[in-house]
């Protein structure tokens, strides 16, 4: 006997998104109908699809839905915690394979290539971090490493960790990078006089600092490229 079609315009909203995925693949779907299937369900009054272009138009983008702590997620009528958990863990995973894809061994040939790199890792925070990308001869990254961690006023960097990496790494040069959570991509006294006291270490090493990066969310500030170096 041949199988009836049962035609989508007869699934329910909650099973639309699935099967439209399943049909047509991952690229067919909008943003509110992926998040929707890591809802898994609306409400009697409300599909997770119409849920999910609630959270949308009311976050702006996915970028700043993946901003969201499981508190402000849960002030949404429909999203309890652990619907809120999916929802930050899915964004996450989705931030961490973009900073993946872009680090390994990616050659620095300008101050752009290094924001693409630390851009995912760190544009986005709320307090500051300082990281450090350190280069072999042919200018590839690799290893990228957190150095400090600090609240929104600023953070402290020790020289020697520093240079302990490069050694124990094999790296030859290095780029520093921080964010400044403010926006703000003007340098201070104090991004000065460690860019500096970094500097004059790493000549005395024969690593070379190739630059200084500070990061916001969209653009960055190179030491190189304003001509401090």
């Amino acid at each position: 006997m041949e199988q009836s079609h049962f035609p989508i315009t007869n699934w329910s909203e909650d099973d639309r998104p699935r099967e439209k995925l399943m049909l047509k693949g991952k690229n067919a779907l909008s943003d509110a109908e992926l998040i929707a299937i890591l809802i898994g369900s609306g409400s009697r009054n409300e599909s997770a699809v119409d849920l999910s272009k609630r959270i949308l138009k009311n976050s702006e983008n996915l970028n700043a839905l993946g901003k969201m702590s499981i508190a402000q997620l849960t002030n949404f009528k429909g999203i309890g915690e652990a619907k809120a958990i999916t929802i930050i863990a899915a964004l996450e995973l989705g931030r961490r394979r973009r900073a993946e894809e872009v680090v390994e061994l990616k050659k620095i040939t300008s101050s752009k290539i290094a924001f693409e790199i630390m851009q995912p890792i760190i544009g986005e925070l709320l307090h500051e971090e300082f990281w450090v990308l350190f280069l072999n001869n042919a200018n590839k990254v690799i290893l990228k490493s957190q150095l400090s961690k600090g609240g929104i006023s600023g953070t402290i960097v020790d020289v020697r960790l520093v240079f302990k990496l490069a050694f124990e790494s094999g790296a030859t040069s290095l780029i520093l990078c921080h964010n400044h959570p403010s926006g703000n991509l003007q340098p201070s006294d104090a991004d000065r006089s460690i860019t500096k006291k970094i500097r004059e270490a790493g000549d005395n090493l024969d690593v070379k600092v190739l630059d200084h990066l500070i990061i916001t969310e969209t653009k960055y500030y190179s030491f190189v490229d304003e001509g401090i170096f």
